[in-house]
């Protein structure tokens, strides 16, 4: 950075450029701030992955993250999908993340740029491209050449692209921040003295690439300087950056969790997530980007873990189709107004923070005789009722922050949630027909008689062999039985995961499957070797890579190194693991584009009766898309494990029958303590994922083809398409607030379903009476909102009239209709 201090760096456009220096930012940080054209900021950032969604839905997530008070959007850079060919580039449809930045700058937005090119993000193999663990001694994330120099090259691509595009700040672009590496600190250990000497390489050759912004790295506590380290996590107010110059970043508040197959839904309390992010601030917070804003959907094959769903929702602000998941987006959305309030103090000012009582705090922020308070109470069971004198009276929930403008009148608290709480239904849409199906068997005559495309005396290792261009691979070989009789053995398979399909002499044998806990897992299956010559045929597959921890890339899959084994009687074996054994990477369904309705090569059939429970079959149907913008999904109940194409789009693997935990759900959720993935869990007993996300960009105006690959045996019978649609709206508001309660554009209140201004019980969707309440609840929630799009009610006396309420703060609880 050459004589630029690293605690303040200038981005200054040059003087040889003077058309965009009227655009150009001057940029710079301390501890306190950032400081953008001599204004101090404190800044909300907000994770959307643009290939997790769609270029036709990028301007209204973009939008959205705006109103709901989004200073910068965050995205990765993944390699795999940019570069799945060493030296061929894909930058184009929704990978074209240049023109995803571009719209954030239109939208008035900053852009985080996270590199890596490591990302993790449960995405596939952390977005490493397979071709290159393919390179002759190469090592990941270390001190290895081979490594560093494919970094390089990819990090100075994209950073020279987006130089091209202007898009860094000093040339007037919205990019003001840079990321290298991701979360190395938390795996280093096992890397040793090489893993320190990466690190500091890592940090020179972002330097040396001249950007103009500052750079990051997140959860790297000995991260050289001038890069600022940041903290990731459910919680960071009491991360301290390793230079007292740099400012407190948050680069990954987790205000969610991602679903593996077979668990629940995680959800995490708006109440828990604004604590998180109040708490920061009050403690010194600069910066804060909520992980995700917008998860969205792994298409394709880009889900990693292993066993990561289809759906990254991810428990965000805005849900995985784009919808507004409220409470959530309200909650935050009010929090940032609150905290904006005091922007100018806090940043300017000094602070104190004063004892009050049993885990209550009071900081007080001041500069130049004003002053922004935080009122934390962190007791995880008892609610605090402070007095601050001349500054009022104040409750304070247990595991909550008051936010106080002037230190003297509360604004907001990360407990009392007032914005309204949205539910939304899958509903058959006018139109949509019972879907006629069409079928083929999945080719395999070829397979079942043993016949590959290359051999080897050893069971080879899945990923590296395939180069992960399928989830499938066929290991074959042939054992010769002596005896005149048949023999009755057992198949034994050893594999590494992530499932098995096992076939001897054309006939099936067995399935089984690993679990996201264990991967590994042995099958046996009894079977009978006719005299002379058998073929066995074992049909591994993945379901995603994975993506984090210490050498994760050279974690094995496939039925590498077995032993696969012939147990006889009296448990004699005979190993084949050194057979000669034939492979051949994919299906032939794959490779002759049985998902391209436009493909010649499928031979589809008509039955009077579909034929269903058929394993390795292919389905084919057309539908007409639904009217309007309301998000398209498809229901795939009755179907087991595949994938699933739109016109040729592949929308991602499902596995429908595989069951969530039928235990840990309950009716309630205490939004207090720490949270933690099982927390608050919901969906118990049902399908991991039913559903699954059609953009709208993937279909066409008149008729559309879906095809579904079932590997398990399922029946397609009861799969439709739906749409998405706000049905409920409700608001649970405490006293003496605004409650704003509003339907989708094109729809209005129709009804009022329940209605109580006093102590009423329960949720959306299951209210009840308190022991008090206003008489004219109801009545006033009728004439202020039946018939319209959205209305705001004064949560007041001054409107509900007196109660019969005593000593209490008083709520009101409103369940309403919305109808196109």
């Amino acid at each position: 950075m050459g004589s630029i201090r690293p605690f303040e760096i200038i981005l200054l456009v040059s003087l040889a450029i003077p058309v965009l220096l009227c655009s150009a930012l001057d940029f710079s940080y301390d501890s306190s701030a950032f400081i953008i054209n001599g204004e101090r900021r404190v800044l909300f950032s907000g994770a959307i992955h643009y290939p997790r969604s769609t270029q036709g839905m990028w301007p209204d997530l973009i939008q959205k993250a705006k109103d709901g008070g989004i200073d910068a959007i965050e995205s990765y850079i993944f390699w795999d999908v940019h570069e799945p060919v060493r030296r061929r580039y894909n930058f184009a449809g929704d990978l074209d993340f240049i023109k995803f930045f571009q719209l954030v700058h239109q939208a008035g937005l900053y852009v985080i740029l996270r590199i890596g090119p490591y990302v993790c993000a449960e995405w596939n193999y952390g977005g490493f491209p397979m071709w290159l663990k393919n390179l002759p001694d190469i090592q990941f994330r270390t001190d290895n050449e081979a490594y560093k120099n494919e970094m390089q090259i990819f990090t100075t691509k994209i950073v020279n692209m987006c130089k091209e595009a202007k898009l860094f700040a000093p040339q007037g672009g919205p990019i003001i921040i840079a990321q290298i590496e991701n979360e190395y600190g938390n795996i280093m250990g096992p890397y040793g003295d090489a893993g320190k000497s990466y690190i500091k390489w890592c940090a020179q050759m972002a330097l040396s690439l001249n950007v103009g912004v500052p750079w990051i790295m997140c959860q790297q506590g000995d991260a050289p300087q001038p890069m600022i380290n940041t903290c990731n996590g459910y919680y960071c107010d009491s991360f301290t950056p390793n230079n007292p110059k740099s400012p407190k970043m948050f680069t990954e508040n987790w205000i969610g969790w991602f679903k593996k197959w077979g668990e629940r839904d995680p959800h995490r309390t708006p109440e828990d997530s604004a604590f998180a992010v109040v708490r920061f601030f009050q403690r010194g917070g600069v910066f804060n980007n909520y992980y995700m804003y917008h998860g969205g959907t792994n298409f394709g094959r880009t889900s990693g873990g292993p066993y990561i769903t289809t759906s990254y929702d991810y428990d965000a602000p805005l849900d995985e189709f784009g919808n507004l998941n409220q409470p959530k987006y309200g909650h935050f959305k009010q929090m940032h107004a609150a905290i904006k309030l005091g922007e100018k103090i806090i940043t300017n000012g000094s602070s104190t923070t004063k004892i009050i009582g049993n885990n209550v705090n009071l900081t007080t922020y001041t500069n130049n005789g004003q002053r922004f308070c935080y009122l934390s109470n962190t007791d995880t069971s008892q609610d605090a009722n402070v007095d601050l004198q001349n500054d009022g009276k104040y409750w304070v929930p247990a595991w909550s922050v008051s936010i106080l403008d002037g230190c003297n009148k509360e604004v907001f608290n990360t407990a009392k949630v007032n914005s309204q709480t949205s539910l939304f239904a899958h509903r058959d849409y006018q139109g949509a027909n019972k879907l006629a199906w069409q079928w083929s068997p999945e080719p395999m005559k070829d397979t079942m008689k043993g016949k590959g495309k290359f051999r080897a005396k050893q069971l080879l290792e899945q990923k590296q062999t395939s180069f992960d261009v399928s989830d499938y691979m066929w290991y074959m070989t042939q054992v010769n039985n002596d005896d005149s009789t048949s023999k009755n053995v057992i198949l034994h398979v050893e594999t590494k995961g992530h499932l098995l399909h096992a076939f001897v002499n054309k006939r099936f044998t067995g399935y089984q499957w690993g679990t996201a806990g264990q991967l590994s897992f042995t099958f046996e299956k009894s079977i009978t070797l006719k005299p002379g010559p058998n073929t066995i045929t074992l049909l591994s597959g993945t379901v995603g890579l994975p993506n984090y921890g210490s050498y994760f890339d050279t974690q094995t899959t496939g039925i590498f190194g077995g032993p696969v084994k012939l147990i006889g009687d009296n448990n004699v074996s005979q190993d084949l693991s050194s057979n000669l054994w034939n492979y051949k990477v994919g299906l032939n369904g794959e490779a002759k584009r049985f998902f391209d309705p436009s493909s010649a090569n499928t031979k589809w059939r008509t039955s009077e009766e579909l034929p269903v429970g058929r394993r390795m079959t292919w389905y084919k149907a057309t539908f007409a898309a639904p009217s309007g913008n309301d998000p398209v999904v498809v229901d795939l109940q009755g179907m087991g494990k595949g994938q699933a194409w739109i016109n040729g789009h592949s929308i991602g693997r499902f596995w429908p029958s595989f069951m969530a935990n039928e235990n840990g759900c309950s009716d309630t959720c205490d939004y207090r303590g720490e949270y933690q993935a099982d927390k608050c869990v919901t969906n118990c007993g049902n399908p991991s994922q039913r559903w699954y996300h059609v953009p709208r960009s993937y279909l066409k105006s008149d008729t559309n083809t879906v095809i579904l690959f079932e590997e398990l045996g399922g029946n397609p019978v009861n799969v439709s398409f739906q749409t998405t649609t706000l049905e409920t709206v409700c608001g649970n508001a405490y006293e003496n607030g605004l409650l704003e309660l509003s339907c989708n554009d094109g729809q209005t209140i129709s009804d009022v379903q329940f209605a109580s201004f006093g102590d009423p019980k329960g949720k959306c969707g299951s209210f009840s009476k308190g022991t008090c309440e206003s008489k004219i609840s109801v009545s006033q929630l009728e004439k202020s909102c039946v018939g319209r799009e959205s209305c705001t009610i004064d949560v007041s006396e001054k409107v509900f009239g007196p109660t019969d309420c005593r000593n209490i703060t008083k709520r009101l609880a409103v369940q309403l209709v919305c109808e196109n």
